[in-house]
C-alpha cells in the first residue's frame, strides 16, 4: 500500500476529480505511471487567461477539473497522454477562456477525436503527449510551437501554468496560477531520475524545490514567452528539493502536433 500511495503522489493528474463513478477507476488506474508522477502550481502567483489565452483545463462530463491543456489551433488542444486516457472521450470537456473555475466565463467544448502516440504506456517512459480534436472551434489565440532547440538551454526561465494543487496533497486552485522555473540540463535531470529520457522529456525547477507544478496541472503548458516547450507530465512529489518537475519535450513531437491540429479543422458543407 505504501508503494501505491507513492506512485499516486508523483502523478500530476487530479485523481479525486475524475473518480466520480466506479466505472472510471480502471481507466485511471491503467494510466498511472509505474514510476509515479505529480502536478498544481506550488509557490506561484495568480495569472489570467487574458494574458495566457491558450491555457485551458480539462473536466469530466460533470465539470470536475482534473488536468490542464493548451490550445494549438482553433480546433485542437495539446495535453498529456495520461490526461487524455483518464476518462472516456465522450465524457471529456475542454474549458477555455475561464480564469476562475467558479465562473461561467469562456467556452466549454466536447472532444470528437483523441490522438495519443501508439508508443505511450506510462509517463515515466516518455511519449506523454496527446492532441484533442474539438467539436467546436475556440476564439482564443493558440500558443506558438517551437521550431528549434534554442529555448531548451540550461537555465532558461520558463513559465508553467495550471489550476492544480497549491501544495503537495493540498487544495486545488480555483484560479489559473503560474510559476517561473529554470530548465535543467539533461545530466542534471538524470541525476534526479534514472529513467529520465532526454528525447521525450525536459526538467525544470530549483535545487531546493519550493516552486513547481503539482496534482491537477498535468497536461498544462510550460512556455517561454508565447512558445510552448513542455507539457506537465510527472515528478516525485511537488516542489521537493532535488526533485524537479518533468515535462514532455514538445519539440520532439511538434510535427505530430501540427499534423493532428491541421487534421482537426472543421469542415462545413
Amino acid at each position: 500500500m505504501a508503494k501505491h500511495r507513492r506512485r499516486d503522489r508523483k502523478f500530476r493528474l487530479a485523481l479525486t476529480a475524475v473518480i466520480t463513478a466506479a466505472a472510471f477507476v480502471p481507466v485511471v488506474a491503467a494510466a498511472m505511471p509505474s514510476t509515479g508522477a505529480r502536478p498544481n502550481i506550488v509557490g506561484g502567483t495568480e495569472a489570467s487567461t487574458s494574458s495566457y489565452p491558450f491555457a485551458v483545463y480539462l473536466t469530466d462530463k460533470s465539470g470536475n477539473q482534473f488536468c490542464g491543456g493548451v490550445i494549438v489551433s482553433a480546433t485542437a488542444v495539446a495535453t498529456a497522454a495520461h490526461c487524455a486516457n483518464a476518462v472516456k472521450r465522450a465524457d471529456l470537456r475542454v474549458v477555455a477562456g475561464r480564469t476562475d473555475k467558479r465562473t461561467n466565463d469562456g467556452k466549454t467544448v466536447s472532444v470528437r477525436e483523441v490522438w495519443v502516440p501508439d508508443s505511450f504506456s506510462d509517463p515515466g517512459k516518455g511519449d506523454d503527449v496527446a492532441v484533442l480534436k474539438l467539436a467546436q472551434s475556440l476564439p482564443y489565440r493558440p500558443v506558438e510551437l517551437p521550431s528549434d532547440d534554442s529555448l531548451y538551454a540550461e537555465g532558461t526561465q520558463a513559465t508553467v501554468l495550471g489550476w492544480g494543487r497549491t501544495s503537495d496533497g493540498g487544495p486545488r486552485s480555483d484560479v489559473l496560477r503560474k510559476a517561473e522555473v529554470p530548465l535543467l540540463s539533461d545530466s542534471g535531470c538524470r541525476a534526479s531520475y534514472s529513467n529520465y529520457d532526454s528525447r521525450s522529456m525536459v526538467c525544470a525547477g530549483y535545487p531546493d524545490g519550493k516552486i513547481d507544478a503539482c496534482q491537477g496541472d498535468s497536461g498544462g503548458p510550460l512556455v517561454v514567452g508565447g512558445t510552448l516547450i513542455g507539457l506537465v507530465s510527472w515528478g516525485d512529489g511537488c516542489a521537493q528539493a532535488g526533485k524537479p518537475g518533468v515535462y514532455t519535450r514538445v519539440l520532439t513531437y511538434v510535427n505530430e502536433i501540427r499534423r493532428e491540429a491541421e487534421s482537426s479543422r472543421l469542415v462545413f458543407w
